[in-house]
């Protein structure tokens, strides 16, 4: 249930950001939100009188106001924060902000990639992964890059449920099974 209810704020916020006069860009209403996500995991005072059904409304829209300010919000993320507390849903806000995310990449043809590389990739590396990934999937590849020592040599990519194993240590698995196969 909070899933839906997640999903369905993330995509009336969707909607207000991807509108021509929005006055702000998506992926700005994106590092917004994670913004004031770090805000509310930096701050247990300030998370308290956030989800704290104790706490007034017009107490929460009060803060609320002055961290926009503080954070140096858009208007457009000020106001979705005051609907998320007058409709109690402060809660869900990690959840709202990652369905936000997944709704905007699907929107501006995006995809999510995790590539997972043993070494540190150089910027040329980076490019060539990513257009190799654009080529794969037909859309404009969204990175996230990361090392694992243990995969010896080569790249892991992600695409969803997808995975494109080139790494050493996968392809001595499949070389392992094959020589396996042919013992049996």
């Amino acid at each position: 249930m909070p899933a839906a209810v997640a999903s369905r704020y993330a995509r009336a916020l969707a909607e207000l950001a991807t509108r021509a006069p929005a006055g702000v860009e998506p992926h700005r209403v994106l590092e917004e939100l994670e913004t004031v996500e770090a805000a509310l995991a930096a701050s247990a005072a300030l998370r308290h009188v956030v989800l704290s059904p104790a706490v007034p409304a017009p107490q929460k829209r009060a803060l609320i106001g002055k961290l926009a300010g503080r954070l140096g919000l858009s208007d457009l993320v000020r106001r979705f924060l005051l609907v998320v507390i007058d409709h109690r849903r402060a809660a869900l806000l990690a959840d709202i902000r990652q369905a936000f995310e997944a709704l905007l990449d699907e929107r501006l043809g995006l995809v999510r990639v995790d590539v997972t590389s043993a070494r540190e990739l150089t910027a040329r590396q980076r490019e060539a992964v990513t257009s190799g990934l654009a080529r794969l999937t037909g859309k404009r590849p969204r990175p996230r890059f990361a090392t694992d020592a243990g995969l010896i040599g080569g790249v892991v990519a992600r695409v969803g449920s997808t995975v494109y194993d080139g790494s050493v240590r996968g392809q001595l698995g499949v070389l392992e099974k094959r020589l396996a196969g042919t013992r049996a």
